[in-house]
């Protein structure tokens, strides 16, 4: 079941990431900040926009909404935010001008701008592909990989990923695949299917392949799921393939875990990758306790569930890190360009059930929503007119600016608590200034005390707003 705010907390302080909290760190619970607290806020026509400074007071808007800060309760440390480099989104943001294009990049990547620090990337084709692709292509088993080439990813794949990581040198690099080869499924397809049991080796091997592959060319990859969207094979209608639960955990028991500890190019491994309703799934994995040891974290994703249910497994397996790695805005829906507000809320609430890491979907598509071999019509994080290369932002760009532009990695989520209306993170940054981000869904204006200590600050927000506080 879900767990409250109350249970919360309770298990985020007995927990290994919420471990006893230093004398002079408790001590801040009590300290009241002053001085001026700057401000942005995104509302109407306002994009990110900084707002004259606001100041601590003593008094709290009387009647008003109130949100109480305890920054001695410290959660999850935070990796970062960013998207997806699919080959669509790569295939996209190579059509554009160089000039343009590193602009952009300075735009998404740079530390003292949005500052985007974690991308996901395919291994093999994925929906949102020009084609359908493997790094072993062929029908007849080739288990020691004689014709593995990422010869198709030298195009505009590997050059998009090292602009970005020159941009941000410091970009942590996911990498998932959407299915195994075709000649490791019974259906010898990329779409849909299932995974063959004496294909767990092989593609062990084949992954740690990518790792090196990658890596000689000069792109390091952190972390590693063993399958996108494990729990489902998409009615054979894109690349995917569904894996018992057995198989995942024999696969990183036996396979994958055991040569990434002895592999050159190690990555650490996340497993599910799928929709929080499958916590149970996670739960089941995570009892072997010839696996869990070969376990760094879980990758959730945002389309079926509720956020709290990652809660259900790391009050189990406190060590066992969560991060969010998919979600994206909705090509057909007509408020792509202005539903930040959505995006806020959705990205409190990962934060605020000890998600490290937000990972939205494709970069960059065009204005249809392509490429795509899928049957989903997504949209990118911005848009590139197939005609003119006009760049569109979307709403969910919008919201990853109140939170990437000021949220530093290792910075840490503090306890927030309080008002229903208006939804609120807190983190405190590795240099010890705080940032508040509060979210305003309704359609009606509010006020909201925001407390720490004995001191306030009384923030007007706007309806369907989002707003973003940073103190020292």
């Amino acid at each position: 079941m879900p767990i409250d705010r109350r249970e919360f907390l309770k298990i985020s302080a007995a927990g290994a990431t919420a471990a006893a909290v230093p004398q002079a760190l408790s001590a801040l619970s009590s300290d009241s900040p002053g001085g001026e607290i700057a401000v942005w806020t995104t509302s109407g026509s306002d994009r990110h926009a900084k707002q004259p400074p606001l100041s601590w007071t003593k008094s709290a808007v009387q009647g008003g909404d109130r949100i109480q800060v305890d920054p001695s309760r410290e959660y999850q440390s935070v990796l970062g935010f960013g998207a997806a480099f699919t080959d669509a989104a790569c295939f996209t943001l190579n059509r554009l001008d160089p000039a343009v294009r590193q602009e952009l990049f300075r735009n998404l990547f740079d530390s003292s701008r949005l500052g985007l620090s974690v991308s996901r990337i395919c291994i093999g084709s994925s929906d949102y592909s020009t084609k359908e692709f493997s790094y072993d292509e062929g029908l007849d088993p080739d288990p020691e990989m004689k014709r593995f080439s990422i010869e198709h990813d030298r195009v505009y794949i590997l050059p998009i990923l090292k602009e970005a990581r020159a941009v941000n040198p410091d970009m942590w690099i996911l990498a998932s695949p959407w299915s195994p080869p075709a000649w490791m499924k019974p259906n010898k397809s990329m779409l849909g299917g299932c995974m063959r049991h004496s294909s767990l080796a092989p593609m062990a091997a084949y992954m740690e392949k990518f790792l090196d592959a990658y890596a000689a060319e000069g792109v390091r990859v952190n972390s590693v799921t063993p399958q996108n969207e494990i729990d489902t094979e998409q009615d054979g209608r894109m690349p995917a393939c569904c894996w018992p639960q057995e198989y995942e955990i024999e696969f990183v028991r036996e396979h994958l875990g055991p040569r990434m500890a002895k592999s050159s190019n190690p990555a650490d491994i996340w497993i599910l990758d799928h929709n929080y309703n499958l916590w149970g799934r996670v739960l089941d994995e995570l009892e072997d306790e010839k696996t869990r040891p070969f376990i760094k974290g879980v990758a959730w994703h945002g389309y079926v569930g509720k956020p709290e249910q990652m809660m259900n497994v790391k009050k189990v397996f406190p060590q066992i890190d969560m991060f969010w790695t998919e979600g994206g805005p909705d090509f057909e829906k007509p408020g792509y360009a202005t539903e930040w507000a959505k995006w806020s809320g959705i990205f409190t609430g990962v934060l605020r059930n000890q998600a490290r890491s937000i990972i939205a979907w494709n970069y960059a598509l065009d204005e249809a929503g392509n490429p795509n071999i899928g049957p989903f019509k997504c949209a990118g994080l911005v848009t590139v007119d197939s005609k003119t290369r006009e760049i569109s932002h979307s709403g969910q760009l919008w919201a990853f600016h109140h939170f990437s532009s000021h949220i530093r990695r290792d910075a840490k989520i503090v306890d927030s608590a309080g008002t229903s209306d208006v939804q609120h993170v807190v983190a405190r940054n590795p240099k010890g200034d705080f940032v508040a981000v509060l979210t305003n869904e309704t359609a009606q204006p509010k006020t909201v005390s925001l407390v720490v200590g004995n001191s306030a600050v009384n923030v007007p927000m706007a309806a369907d707003s989002i707003t973003t506080l940073t103190w020292s």
